[in-house]
Formats: C-alpha cells, sequence, structure tokens
C-alpha cells in the first residue's frame, strides 16, 4: 500500500508552525538575517520536528513465522477452493514486513490457484494494478513470444459453468395432450404464432399455463400485452424455441428477452441470453448500464463480465461515480451475483486502491464497509476492522474508529492498541495509553516487539522515554522514528555530530525518504550546503515529486536554492567524484553524483541511468531501481546496450529466461561487459543444474575482459573470486 497514515495529533500542532518558506527567503536575501534573527532560528526549530509515527493499515501478527507456518499447514490440507483466499492472507502478512517480492508472489500464486473466474479476474486485476507502470514488461514479453496472462482479457462466458441444476421442469411432455398444436400470442395489435409445446418446455409455468389446468390451456389466442414484452422479441423467443440460439437479435431486445425469462423462470433462455449479452460487453458504459440488469435479473456471466472491465480499468474507473455507486451500493446477494466466491477479495482490493488514491474519501469508507460484511472468517474480520479502523480515524470519526479499533483488537489483532492509544491520547488520557502499552507489553513478555516500545514512547518523558525508544531500536532496528527523535533531540541541544552519527545509524542500511529529510535539515542548520544538495538530490532520485516540510515545499525547489551556494563541477570532475564514491561505496553519495550529471552534464544518459538502477538495487529500493531501467532503455545509444537493458528489465521482474534471450541477442550484436554479466546472473538464477556455476564463472572472466567504466569491474573481481 502506498498510502502512510499520518499522526492526527502531530498534523494538528503543525498547523500553526512557522512556514519554513521563511528560511528560502533569508537565503534568496528577501530578508537580512541580522534582521531576522529569531525567525530565522524558529524556522530551523520547525524543520527539525520530528512526526509521530504512522499507523499502518496493514495486517501485523505478533509472530510472523508462526502465522506464515499456519499458512503454509493449511495450504497443504485445505480444500483447492480455499488456496486463494489463504494466499491473499500470505500477501497481507508480507505487506506488513513491506517485502514486495513476496507480496507479488503471494498475489501471483493466488491468481495461478484461483478455483474461480472471479477470483481469476480478481487477482488478474490485483497482479496488474500493482505492476502499474510496468506495461513496457508485458511488450517485452511479447518480443520474446510470451504474454503476461494476468493482463489479458478472459472469455468469462465460456469459462463459467452452465447451471443445469435449475431445469428439471423444462421439456416436460404432454400426456394425453387435448391442446390445441399452436398458440398465438397477442401484444399490442399484433400477433405472434408459436408452437404450443415448444413454449410450454422453456419452463415449468409455461407449461403449468400452457398444459395444465389454467384456463390459457384451452385458448388459442392468449393476451401477453401486459408482461412488458414486445411483439420483437416475443417472435425472437419463438425463433429460439426452435433453433436454441439468439444470434441475430439486437442488443435491446436481448435484454427484454432477459427480464421476460427471468420473470417465468425460462433458465434456457436465460442463461443464452445471459451469456449473449455478457459477450457484448466492451466498454466502461455498456459495463455500467448492463451491470444495473445484470444484478437485478442475477444474469452472473453479464455481471462478471462488467466486472471484468471495471477491474480492467483500476484505479481510473473509481474516478466514475457511477461505478463507485454500484460497488458501493451492492447488498449480500448483489455481491454474491457479481463477484461470486471472491466478494472479500474484490473488495479488499477496491479498498487499496481507494486508499491510495484518497484514504479520506467516502468511497473508501464504503469499500471497506463492503469488505467487512463480505468477512468470512475472523482473520479477514479483524483485517477489515483494523483498516476502517484507520480511515475513520483520518476522517475525524473518532467513536467509529473506537469501536472499529477494539473490535480488530479483541480479535486478535494486538497491533490494533495503536489506533486505541492514539485515540485515548488525543481525549487527554495519555496515562491510559501508557498503562495500556504497558499491558500489552506485559503479556508478551517473551518476546515483545519494537513497535510496542516504540509506541508507549509516545506518552512518557525523560528517562522512560529515551529507554523506550532504545528498547524499540534494539528489539526492531528498522524502524526509524527512534533514530530520528533520538538524533532531532540531540541537535536541539547543538550536538551536531551526535545528531548527525544517531541519523547515519538508520541511513547506513535503510535509504528512507523521511531520514534522508530530516538530516537535509540537520545539514541546513550547519550550513553545510554540499552535504545537503547530496541528500536531496539522493531524495529525487527515489522520489522525483517528493514534498518536504509537511509536503509544503517541492524537494525540487529547495535543490534549486541549495545548488547556488555550493561549487559547480564540470563533467569530468563529476566522473571523477562519482568513481571516487562508487569505490567507497557511498551508494547516497553516488546516487546524487549521478542525479546532478543527468540533470547538468551532457554524459550518456542511458549509462548513467542503469548506474543509477544498480544503486537504487543494492539500497532495495526496487520500485525507483525500475524507474531508471525503464529510462536507461529509452535513453540507450545503440541497439546492443537497448537489449541489455531490456534483459536487465525482464530478469528483475522475475523472468530470467527472457532476460537471458536479451543478453545472448545483445552479445551477437557486441561483446560487452553488461551483456556477459547480465548473461551470468540471468544463467544462474535459470539454470537448476548445480553444473552450470562453471559457466557462470566463465561468463564473468569473458565479462571482465570487455571494456568498460570500470565501475562495475572491481566489484565482479570481488565476485569471480568468491565463486
Amino acid at each position: 500500500m502506498r498510502t502512510f497514515f499520518p499522526s492526527e495529533s502531530y498534523k494538528e500542532t503543525q498547523l500553526n508552525a512557522l512556514n519554513p518558506q521563511s528560511w528560502l527567503q533569508v537565503e534568496r536575501g528577501k530578508l537580512s538575517k541580522s534582521s531576522s534573527q529569531h525567525s530565522f532560528s524558529s524556522s530551523i526549530e520547525s524543520l527539525i520536528k520530528v512526526p509521530e509515527p504512522p499507523i499502518l493499515p496493514y495486517f501485523k501478527p505478533i509472530d510472523y513465522v508462526e502465522a506464515l507456518a499456519h499458512i503454509h499447514e493449511e495450504l497443504e490440507t485445505c480444500p483447492p477452493q480455499e488456496r486463494s483466499n489463504l494466499y491473499l492472507l500470505k500477501f497481507q502478512v508480507f505487506r506488513g514486513l513491506g517485502e514486495g517480492k513476496l507480496m507479488r508472489r503471494s498475489l501471483r500464486a493466488a491468481w495461478q490457484k484461483a478455483s474461480s473466474v472471479h477470483e481469476k479476474l480478481v487477482f488478474g486485476a490485483w497482479l496488474k494494478y500493482e505492476k502499474q507502470g510496468e506495461e513496457l514488461i508485458a511488450d517485452l514479453l511479447g518480443t520474446c513470444g510470451k504474454c503476461a496472462q494476468e493482463f489479458g482479457h478472459m472469455d468469462v462466458a465460456s469459462l463459467l459453468p452452465i447451471d443445469v441444476s435449475v431445469r428439471s421442469e423444462e421439456n416436460v411432455s404432454l400426456d394425453g395432450d387435448t391442446a390445441p398444436r399452436n398458440v398465438v400470442f397477442r401484444i399490442g395489435d399484433e400477433r405472434i404464432v408459436c408452437n404450443r409445446q415448444k413454449i410450454a418446455g422453456l419452463s415449468a409455468p409455461f407449461h403449468a399455463m400452457l398444459n395444465g389446468c389454467f384456463t390459457e390451456s384451452l385458448l388459442e389466442d392468449i393476451d401477453l400485452s401486459e408482461n412488458n414484452i414486445s411483439a420483437l422479441s416475443m417472435g425472437a423467443i419463438s425463433e429460439f424455441c426452435s433453433t436454441g440460439n439468439l444470434d441475430e437479435v439486437p442488443p435491446d431486445l436481448l435484454l427484454e428477452i432477459l427480464v421476460f425469462a427471468n420473470r417465468f423462470c425460462c433458465e434456457t433462455l436465460k442463461d443464452v441470453c445471459d451469456r449473449k449479452l455478457a459477450s457484448l460487453v466492451s466498454s466502461r458504459d455498456d459495463a455500467v448500464e448492463l451491470m444495473d440488469y445484470a444484478l437485478e435479473e442475477d444474469s452472473r456471466v453479464l455481471a462478471a463480465s462488467c466486472l471484468q472491465v471495471f477491474l480492467h480499468e483500476l484505479p481510473d474507473c473509481l474516478s466514475d461515480e457511477r461505478v463507485v455507486q454500484i460497488f458501493s451500493n451492492a447488498n449480500r446477494q448483489q455481491r454474491l451475483i457479481m463477484a461470486g466466491p471472491a466478494s472479500f477479495s474484490l473488495y479488499c482490493l477496491l479498498g487499496e486502491v481507494a486508499m491510495n488514491l484518497d484514504p479520506r474519501s467516502d468511497k473508501t469508507a464504503c469499500f471497506l464497509e463492503q469488505m467487512l460484511e463480505s468477512a468470512e472468517n475472523e482473520r479477514q474480520r479483524l483485517l477489515a476492522f483494523h483498516q476502517l479502523g484507520c480511515v475513520r480515524l483520518l476522517r475525524k470519526e473518532f467513536d467509529e474508529a473506537e469501536n472499529l479499533f477494539d473490535e480488530a483488537f479483541r480479535a486478535g489483532h494486538v497491533y490494533s492498541v495503536v489506533g486505541l492509544a492514539r485515540l485515548s491520547y488525543m481525549k487527554g488520557q495519555s496515562q491510559w495509553s501508557y498503562e495500556k502499552l504497558s499491558s500489552v507489553i506485559s503479556s508478551q513478555s517473551e518476546s515483545p516487539l519494537g513497535w510496542m516500545h516504540q509506541e508507549r514512547s509516545l506518552y512518557c518523558d525523560g528517562d522512560k522515554k529515551w529507554e523506550d525508544l532504545e528498547s524499540a531500536t534494539k528489539l526492531d532496528p528498522t524502524l526509524t522514528y527512534p533514530y530520528m527523535y533520538r538524533a532531532a533531540s540531540l541537535m536541539r541541544k547543538q550536538d551536531v555530530q551526535g545528531a548527525l552519527s544517531e541519523i547515519n545509524r538508520v541511513l547506513g542500511f535503510k535509504l528512507a525518504l523521511e531520514c534522508l529529510e530530516l538530516r537535509f535539515c540537520f545539514y541546513l542548520v550547519i550550513e553545510d550546503y554540499q552535504s545537503a544538495i547530496c541528500d536531496v538530490q539522493a531524495i529525487l532520485t527515489l522520489s522525483p515529486d517528493y514534498r518536504m516540510f509537511e509536503g509544503r515545499v517541492a524537494a525540487f525547489q529547495l535543490r534549486t536554492l541549495v545548488r547556488e551556494h555550493v561549487e559547480n563541477w564540470m563533467t569530468a570532475d563529476c566522473w571523477m567524484q562519482l568513481y571516487a564514491r562508487w569505490s567507497s561505496v557511498d551508494d547516497i553519495g553516488s546516487l546524487s553524483v549521478i542525479y546532478q550529471m543527468l540533470a547538468e552534464s551532457d554524459a550518456p544518459k542511458g549509462v548513467l541511468y542503469f548506474r543509477q538502477s544498480l544503486l537504487l538495487l543494492r539500497l532495495n529500493c526496487p520500485e525507483a531501481a525500475m524507474r531508471s531501467l525503464q529510462l536507461a532503455r529509452q535513453h540507450a545509444s545503440d541497439e546492443h546496450e537497448r537489449l541489455v537493458y531490456e534483459g536487465w528489465i525482464l530478469y528483475d521482474t522475475g523472468h530470467c529466461e527472457e532476460g537471458l534471450q536479451k543478453a545472448e541477442e545483445s552479445i551477437k550484436i557486441k561483446r560487452s561487459f553488461e551483456a556477459f554479466f547480465l548473461k551470468a546472473y540471468a544463467l544462474a538464477d535459470s539454470s537448476q543444474d548445480p553444473s552450470c556455476s562453471s559457466t557462470v564463472v566463465s561468463l564473468l572472466e569473458d565479462a571482465l575482459k570487455c571494456p568498460s567504466d570500470r565501475l562495475r569491474k572491481g566489484v565482479e573481481q570481488s565476485r569471480e573470486h568468491l565463486c
């Protein structure tokens, strides 16, 4: 999930904070430093304020290993129709851990193991949504003779089985038939002659009407004018009785026939009509119009076909109020018609997409309410309770949020205590919050978690606060808030080196934007503009549209301003700086130099974007790395270089064999270090044969014989030596 849930109390306290733009004005010369010293000091104080840790809308079990082990055991023994939901739960567990690759792997497994068309539609759409911006990969797979199946259009009508269980009354013959052979149906001034027994065979109601003890069984002329069926439609029904198809019937008549067939329980006619209409859905407008009929007439094939169109257009279709209303207003029966056994999965997906668009919106709350109503077991319910609680909190619906967090907590989701504690703190009951967290920590005395101590630190001061923050870091070194709080506190005490040392502890293994922003602010305080621009350029590499100081100032704007205070480097200087930083494994510094070269020098951009992607992968920033790889491909100077970048794109998205194919194509054009290196990597991953290690070593040796800018050769010489 791409959305964070910031602390409301922090945001409220910042409304009156001095705008950091005052610092910008000072540096531009609009205000004199001497005449605005107090304003400047206040501004700096606001720059280093640390927000409270966000409440994450994720499933966060106490013991991840135990949770995953239970899921694995259930997958071994459960019926096939339950596997997709278990893989979805696995996806949620990995989301709480921030493991992007494992999340996608779980989603793909849910799609592969889907036992129904509806599950295939939902998980295929979810995979597509998670791969937004990666349509290029599908194109590249096409050049290798493969296709990304989850992106494709499914023939819903052919995949949904025909239900014959309700047709036992159809085609019933009449013993001792004394009724007329034909029957005339009058509709207005028009007369439609039909075979009585064929019409009777459409359904049990028609059989009873035409052959039973009703008056119509003795009539040759029956008035159907009051049954909302036109003469053309009745003629098509008569033709259907002879041919068994509705091939030439236009859509408006098909809708009439669908309603008529549903009213008179003509199941065969309804099924054929349902499937015919489903094949005609080709646009969002079609889907919106026909979904209403599908839900009203219980037409499940048509509903699934309309759902496919909506899901294929995520997230754009959620800007269409007509689509939102269909999903928001569906009752239990309509959810079953529309999504079958995948109702919970559907609203889990819709809730995530809506949260990423705007977690405070009405549609987000509606989708999560539907998700809660669709939950089939306790684990699904506690996830829905927690996520809906997060959204209600953001919407300042505090009573509802408290009830939802409490339900999730009592259902076993201990992490939801964070929501309860924040709400109590907002009511002025910080002591209750502290004691509640203390109770949770005591109950987990053998295995307390870092977030528990981090959260309790918010409700105490002095030594107790520092002890909790130290415990949080000891139990979970990946939590950024403790480092940021300690660093900011040291900076306020004018312990510059201590503050920088503390924030560098986390940046040494986790490239977090909020930590880079805080260190950037430290460098502004001490007027170390060279270091400041290094950090802001690294921030822009990770997130080009990033906004700092609570979103009030674009990072690019600050970069422009700070740039005026640092020395300009020529292209040759940049290459020397890059080589020095790369050699010393200063990854943030290397990112900054590459960013500057891409922005200001005439160096070949394809190579630079490729180097940038390697750094980002090493720093565990796969999304940014993929963006850089795609830019490298766009700026490739020749075909063999482009093939290498395409190969890496395929390799990094799990398509090792196709990446190997691209490497071989590149080598045929030109032997290069990058192509041999890609081939070695792809071969190592795609082959299960242990003997291929010698081939990999040989490929790395070939790579080292090829010309290169030497930025990677040192690394690979070490790798080859280890092999």
